[in-house]
């Protein structure tokens, strides 16, 4: 590496290594937990129900009250971590995340259910800047959609994991009322598995140098991570010119792109994913509980985890929008399809091939694109905010399909409630237009089209 070059340029052109695979593993492994932990209650609500027979509204309050918290979560934690580190928040997200987690377990009643289930998702709504913009800033700029996709792609096998082990307690024949409490308490095990790996990763090296203007400790620890020297001598960012107006402006518009397209998103992929088993049963009513189960893991692992897959190996190559329109189209067309085909249900085979096409071109599109844009496109001084207000809307929008879509289903039954879903993927394809391409262009490129001044003071040596 030139002794010339500094940190910024260190880290976009840095070759792919094993500190971005180490980066990928701490930063996935909090996002497995958050998948684990948010889609685990669909499968809990069957057990619940048989227990405490909770109302519609309860019910639909159980399976979304999680994505309530992201929303204050993701917000909070996303502009503290601007203002006092990533690494700090990274501590003590997944603290909350583990506490919640095994606190609901040992819920005495629905109330403290929906409590314990509440602190665990503020957790996890400072979980989502947090991992995706440590790893867009240690990322290079030839592979950088592809490692934050990588770390969004832990979300399939907590996707896949959730269904194993529901599966795998109601057939042991644990008695119910205990089998959803295990489902539930297990989250607590990865996430304290994630606050011993995050105490070994450093602060991000691009936050140290441009934010808090330690420039020399930015190149020492970024040196000890990866292996590789750097002079920082030439890391310290260079003023814009100053232009407020159109710089808030530009913020605003990203902000619409951003949000806008993650709210519609998660809108219609949550209220179907942790609403399946209702799904499914307005399908096929007279399926089992351990049916419904089965279905949603060949739906995940036929469809949704190979759409990870392709979706980080190929979005340097397709383009992080692209993508993203692209995937916002097919599910429109999928659930189109299942909306008007209105005697489905004697065709199960039909909707879960589908179903599945439409859980590919999630994951394929929009499910990944809509963490990865947000982590690209802000500077670096609001970054995490940016990305936290964005998940923040999106799990706000996550919560209003996961409590609507019993009540929808109920009065619209699937085929349309799928129709009103196949509407919000259409308005997020447009939404996406507001987004700049990311593919192949530096943070600090990206950054210098928004802000025109510098968003924080430089230090003074």
């Amino acid at each position: 590496m030139s002794q010339g070059q500094g940190i910024q340029q260190a880290l976009d052109n840095a070759p792919l290594g094993l500190f971005h695979l180490r980066a990928v593993v701490i930063s996935g492994t909090g996002f497995f937990t958050d998948a684990y932990d948010l889609f685990i209650i669909g499968a809990a609500l069957d057990l619940i129900k048989a227990q405490w027979s909770p109302s519609k509204v309860m019910l639909g309050l159980l399976g979304s009250t999680a994505l309530l918290a992201a929303f204050l979560g993701a917000t909070v934690f996303g502009r503290l971590a601007d203002r006092w580190g990533r690494k700090k928040i990274y501590g003590v997200e997944a603290i909350i995340m583990a506490a919640g987690a095994l606190l609901s377990a040992f819920s005495p009643n629905i109330y403290w259910l929906l409590v314990f289930r509440f602190i665990m998702g503020l957790g996890i709504g400072g979980d989502y800047p947090v991992s995706a913009v440590l790893m867009s800033e240690y990322a290079n700029v030839k592979d950088r959609g592809k490692l934050v996709a990588l770390v969004f792609s832990m979300q399939a096998l907590g996707l896949i994991a959730g269904p194993v082990v529901a599966m795998t307690l109601v057939a042991s024949g644990i008695p119910l009322g205990l089998a959803w409490r295990i489902m539930l308490g297990l989250g607590a095990v990865p996430a304290m598995a994630v606050i011993m790996m995050r105490r070994r990763m450093p602060e991000s090296p691009r936050y140290m140098a441009e934010v808090k203007g330690e420039q020399d400790q930015a190149a020492a620890n970024w040196s000890r991570f990866s292996g590789i020297e750097v002079n920082h001598a030439e890391a310290e960012p260079k003023p814009l010119p100053a232009k407020p107006a159109v710089a808030g402006k530009k913020v605003w518009r990203l902000l619409a792109g951003t949000a806008g397209s993650w709210f519609l998103f998660d809108y219609a992929y949550y209220g179907n994913s942790i609403s399946m088993p209702l799904v499914l049963k307005g399908i096929e009513p007279h399926s089992s509980a351990l049916t419904q189960m089965a279905w949603s893991l060949i739906i995940f692992a036929l469809f949704a985890a190979p759409g990870y897959i392709v979706a980080f190996s190929k979005i340097d190559q397709i383009g992080h929008r692209r993508l993203q329109m692209v995937g916002f189209v097919m599910m429109a067309l999928c659930f189109f399809v299942i909306g008007i085909w209105r005697n489905i249900g004697a065709h199960v085979v039909a909707f879960l091939v589908i179903f599945g096409i439409s859980y590919f071109f999630a994951e394929f599109g929009p499910n990944t694109t809509t963490f990865v844009i947000p982590a690209e496109v802000f500077p670096v001084s609001m970054r995490a905010t940016g990305h936290g207000i964005s998940a923040g809307m999106a799990k706000l929008g996550a919560f209003i399909g996961v409590f609507v879509f019993p009540l929808l289903s109920s009065a619209l039954g699937v085929s349309g409630t799928l129709l009103i879903t196949s509407l919000f993927s259409i308005l997020g394809a447009l939404v996406s237009l507001l987004l700049p391409e990311p593919k192949g262009r530096s943070l600090s490129e990206l950054a210098g089209e928004v802000a025109t001044r510098p968003l924080v003071p430089r230090p003074r040596h």
